[in-house]
């Protein structure tokens, strides 16, 4: 990505992941983003990370880079790739809003086939 900044963590496989991954997200590039981008952008992989500890495998991988035009966070796992598109959610059940969010917040986002790799893309 250029002149960017970069940031490549492996997360444990336990419930702490969603928040080491916010503060090294927030460390990394909180100085170069504004307050609401950073808000967003650390709402979001905290989602994509919860996702891949929930229903994801093996290893979790997170994968940030900053430059002049977009941040770009990508989440990786070992599993073979997301089943289904996001459910219609329930008012009685807890949870099950994180693709929903990040469709709804994200400039862009995705998934690469026959993983469970995760990404979104905020502009700057």
């Amino acid at each position: 990505m250029g002149d960017g900044t970069a940031l490549t963590l492996d997360l444990p496989r336990a419930p702490e992941a969603p928040r080491i991954a916010r503060r090294r997200l927030a460390g990394s590039f909180g100085a170069a983003l504004e307050e609401r981008q950073l808000q967003t952008a650390t709402l979001l992989t905290s989602e994509l990370v919860t996702n891949a500890l929930l229903h994801g495998e093996g290893s979790i991988t997170l994968l940030a880079s900053l430059d002049e035009d977009r941040l770009l966070v990508e989440v990786i796992d070992e599993g073979d790739g997301l089943r289904a598109a996001p459910a219609r959610h329930r008012r009685d059940r807890v949870g099950g809003y994180g693709l929903r969010i990040v469709e709804s917040e994200a400039s862009r986002w995705g998934t690469h086939q026959g993983t469970t790799h995760v990404w979104f893309e905020l502009e700057r």
